[in-house]
């Protein structure tokens, strides 16, 4: 182990149903992680939103990657697959998504946009491991966004609809970019 490089990061393989369904691709294909926040409460919750199958190929919404607040790592889908977490990205990207309530339950409310729950030490600790997992494992990866950053898309409000809300808006303004882009050698991008 080099000194300055964080030890390994434990990943626990929890593959989603439907994963061996996704499609394969190499990964010197790619050269982006997307960074999302769940919006849901917990793991658990988010666990069940990406098993559901809303595809015609049986599949569903999902990250690759899911840190708990507690900061232990869970792989639901591997990168060597393609998920569906950013529209227009997923080809080349890694997704990876820190348990945080974000809007829920009212993502979409005009009144409920602010996104006030912190991200834990212990959830930045294991994003800046994994990261520099990844790195040291994907040399084609370059860039990292915020899914904010890549889908700016607005839509009406559920609870009023002429007023438009952003649809995504994870990470979110409580995730440590600064800290983030100083620990991994990644370009953020924002197309």
């Amino acid at each position: 182990m080099t000194p300055d490089l964080p030890p390994d990061p434990v990943i626990n393989a929890w593959p989603l149903p439907y994963e061996q369904r996704l499609e394969a691709r190499p990964l010197a294909n790619v050269d982006l992680v997307v960074i999302h926040c769940t919006e849901l409460p917990d793991l658990a919750l988010a666990r069940e939103f990406g098993e559901r199958e809303i595809y015609g190929s049986r599949t569903g919404n999902s990250g690759h990657y899911y840190i708990d607040r507690d900061g232990s790592i869970h792989v639901f889908v591997a990168p060597e697959r393609v998920a569906h977490h950013t529209k227009g990205y997923n080809e080349r990207s890694i997704g990876i998504e820190l348990v945080n309530a974000g809007r829920y339950p009212d993502w979409l409310d005009s009144r409920r946009q602010a996104m006030d729950e912190p991200y834990t030490d212990a959830q930045v600790a294991a994003l800046l491991a994994l990261l520099a997992r990844l790195r040291r494992d994907i040399p084609s990866l370059e860039f990292i966004a915020g899914h904010e950053d890549l889908d700016q898309d607005r839509v009406p409000s559920s609870d009023n609809l002429h007023q438009l809300v952003f649809r995504k808006r994870d990470p979110g303004p409580r995730f440590p970019w600064s800290r983030v882009l100083d620990a991994v050698a990644l370009e953020r991008i924002r197309p």
